[in-house]
């Protein structure tokens, strides 16, 4: 089927998603910046971020519950209108405790609308079109993620402007979903799945993507900042992110093909390795130019593949019918991770200086890589033919990977060890 045709059921869901990562997908690394031009410290910095991750595990937990008791249409309509409102609220009292609560409340929303835009996204989805619908989504947020880097600079007189800019975008992706034609899905109730089952059936898959959320964490909340303390102005900062999160998209295909062929462990130390190796060569260089640029990508490129991958890994050893509710737990994981990666990385920053995040981005990955080694020595791998085929997945709610092509009604292997 072509891919216009596939897509054409869910053009207003991604239109949608596209909207508000181009509207929000730049808050963070707008406050850090505010943050650190108005003095506050790398500390202070990295609590704000941790807030916004912190109303991601709330949500998560929580916006389902808010679905199912209004509706996909109204829950999407209130997130989102939630959503705007505190963007707004950035402009009126600039203090680091009161942004902490408007990214508090920005991450709960987050969590509630992309709840709703994936589980509409999988009532829409045929069997044949699963993946590429897939597809299209992981591009639509990546890339609105990605243009939303360059309204950085869009403060013209006001500096209250980036933020009306924002909340322009974000209101303006309720209106897909409020004109379509297509009925909202049924509510999608997920088996109870424990992190501690999880963690005794694929231990690498569910500690690797506590890890990655610990290193995304930190990224995202004070990367802007590690540029900037280089001597990169606001321009230059935008484009280094953009880089980044382009970059993200550009390898995770690659690499799970990899993973497909080989032992999905190894590709997964291997990958851990080498985000090690760039975060230590970003941490040591001094300033600016095209091997930042270049160092960004590859950064982006390996650690975005890393959460995928993760989730493959526990695919593997999971019954089919477990992998949604499994999927949610390691949202979780990811989650709880990301909210502690700012802390982590700021308090590495204030010891070390700036380098210090990448640093402690490095040390994480380090850990993630002796572990993988340990289970790869001692443990045997899944044989080749009961391995799943490696799937693109965000790192959002467990809705999404219902859209995974490798989500059969039949069960597959499950319970080996690694």
């Amino acid at each position: 089927m072509p891919v216009l045709a596939a897509i054409a059921p869910v053009r207003s869901l991604l239109i949608a998603i596209f909207m508000l990562m181009a509207g929000s997908g730049f808050m963070a690394t707008l406050l850090s910046l505010r943050l650190e031009r108005a003095g506050q410290g790398t500390i202070l910095i990295g609590a704000v971020a941790t807030a916004y991750f912190g109303g991601l595990v709330l949500g998560a937990i929580r916006a389902g519950q808010v679905v199912r008791r209004v509706g996909h249409i109204r829950a999407f309509a209130a997130f989102v209108a939630m959503l705007s409102a505190s963007t707004l609220a950035y402009a009126l009292i600039d203090g680091p405790l009161f942004w902490a609560g408007l990214r508090f409340i920005d991450g709960v929303c987050v969590a509630g609308v992309f709840v709703c835009l994936e589980s509409w996204l999988n009532d829409r989805a045929e069997a044949r079109t699963r993946g590429t619908i897939l597809a299209a989504y992981m591009v639509a947020l990546y890339c609105g993620q990605a243009v939303g880097q360059s309204l950085l600079g869009a403060t013209g007189t006001l500096p209250g402007m980036p933020f009306q800019i924002a909340s322009i975008l974000i209101s303006l992706a309720i209106i897909p979903l409020c004109l379509t034609r297509s009925s909202a899905p049924p509510p999608l109730e997920a088996s109870a799945f424990s992190i501690r089952a999880l963690l005794a059936i694929s231990p690498l898959g569910a500690l690797g993507a506590a890890a990655t959320g610990l290193m995304l964490g930190a990224f995202y909340g004070l990367a802007a900042v590690h540029v900037r303390r280089l001597g990169l102005d606001l321009t230059e900062t935008a484009a280094f992110m953009m880089i980044v999160i382009l970059g993200g998209v550009a390898l995770q295909a690659p690499l799970g093909h990899l993973s497909d062929r080989f032992d999905r462990r190894r590709v997964i130390v291997l990958s851990f390795a080498a985000t090690a190796f760039v975060s230590m060569a970003l941490a040591l260089w001094p300033g600016g130019g095209v091997p930042l640029l270049v160092l960004g990508a590859l950064f982006g490129g390996l650690s975005f593949a890393l959460y995928p991958l993760c989730v493959a890994q526990c695919n593997d050893r999971l019954l089919a019918a477990d992998r949604v509710a499994a999927s949610g737990r390691l949202v979780l994981l990811y989650s709880i991770g990301a909210a502690l990666g700012p802390l982590g990385g700021a308090v590495f920053m204030s010891v070390i200086g700036t380098g210090g995040l990448f640093l402690f981005i490095a040390l994480c990955a380090s850990a993630m890589l002796v572990f993988g080694l340990w289970r790869q020595a001692f443990f045997a791998p899944v044989p080749a033919p009961a391995q799943q085929d490696f799937q693109i997945v965000p790192r959002t709610t467990p809705m999404a990977s219902l859209l995974d092509p490798n989500t059969p009604d039949d069960a597959a292997p499950a319970g080996q060890t690694e």
